[in-house]
């Protein structure tokens, strides 16, 4: 096998080049159809082959981590902000891996990673962003949202009979209806934002085609037959419908205090690169700082120095 051509070096102009482009901005639309689900990043990177692609997003990927270990431990330390990180996709589009692999570096006391389920007979009894807000992380932590309140308005669109489970008032469930739900949400993030939680949200944007390869592959491996849910097929008979749903939340909900990234999802390791590097770049823009210690903290410091400097050698 002949020599790899050495891997782009990461340099901060491409970088926010791309993460400015996996950005739906609030003037814009999502345009998930116009948007390519196995996009590499553009310039030299559409330039390599498959095993060089791998190459470079693996260690884009293992340095992100590294900065994400670092930006936790000081978002921990500053105790000021929070950090909740949304991921919406269809079946099989990577998010367990992708949480899994981005947030390998981390210090685990600092993270929670909540994935919403069918409501409980208790959840269903109150508004649809109740169970939301019991879930969101506290000050100094990182919160992960595995599929989120963006069910409500997306999984619930498609199937509009489960609105029925929710004991709504009576009314009309159309356009006006869901618009009114996506003004619930952005005031929610606002007010979460507004009040020190930082908010970023992922879409990984999976194929049709790569969602049906990765069904096949699970399907030829005993090891990941339990992965397998025979509902998801019937879901993506509903492939269109997901993603009108998908493309009007993600539009009315992209916000300047909470957008909204595409993440390209048909190579993995450059989705998980591309994940890392926005989370990163989300808490370095906190412009957060260590935090200071008093005179009298540094006095009671310095003897304490002291008092370790001149223990009896029995205690060494």
């Amino acid at each position: 096998m002949g020599t790899l051509t050495p891997a782009p070096e990461e340099n901060p102009e491409r970088r926010a080049r791309i993460l400015d482009e996996l950005r739906v901005h609030p003037d814009t639309g999502a345009d998930l159809a116009g948007r390519d689900s196995g996009w590499t990043g553009g310039g030299e990177f559409e330039q390599l082959s498959a095993e060089e692609l791998d190459t470079t997003a693996r260690a884009i990927l293992s340095r992100s981590v590294e900065q994400l270990a670092e930006a936790q431990e000081l978002l921990w330390a500053s105790d000021t902000y929070a950090l909740l990180v949304v991921f919406q996709a269809m079946d099989a589009a990577g998010k367990d891996s992708t949480i899994k692999h981005v947030m390998s570096g981390v210090n685990p006391q600092g993270v929670q990673v909540v994935s919403f389920k069918q409501p409980s007979s208790e959840e269903l009894d109150h508004t649809f962003l109740w169970r939301t807000w019991k879930a969101v992380p506290e000050r100094g932590r990182i919160g992960i949202f595995n599929r989120s309140h963006y069910e409500e308005v997306v999984a619930l669109r498609v199937h509009p009979e489960w609105l029925d489970k929710q004991k709504l008032p009576s009314g009309d469930h159309g356009p006006g209806f869901w618009a009114d739900r996506y003004d619930d949400i952005n005031a929610f993030e606002h007010h979460l934002v507004r009040n020190g939680t930082q908010v970023v949200k992922f879409f990984l944007h999976v194929s049709p085609a790569e969602q049906k390869r990765r069904f096949m592959k699970r399907l030829d491996n005993p090891d990941k037959l339990w992965k397998f849910n025979a509902a998801d097929v019937t879901e993506r008979a509903r492939w269109d419908e997901y993603m009108q749903a998908y493309e009007d939340a993600i539009t009315a909900t992209s916000t300047a205090w909470a957008p909204w990234y595409v993440i390209p999802a048909d190579h993995k390791h450059v989705m998980q690169a591309m994940t890392a590097a926005v989370i990163v770049d989300t808490i370095q823009s906190l412009d957060l700082r260590w935090p200071t210690v008093s005179d009298r903290e540094q006095q009671q410091n310095a003897t304490a120095r002291h008092a370790l400097g001149v223990e009896p050698a029995s205690m060494t």
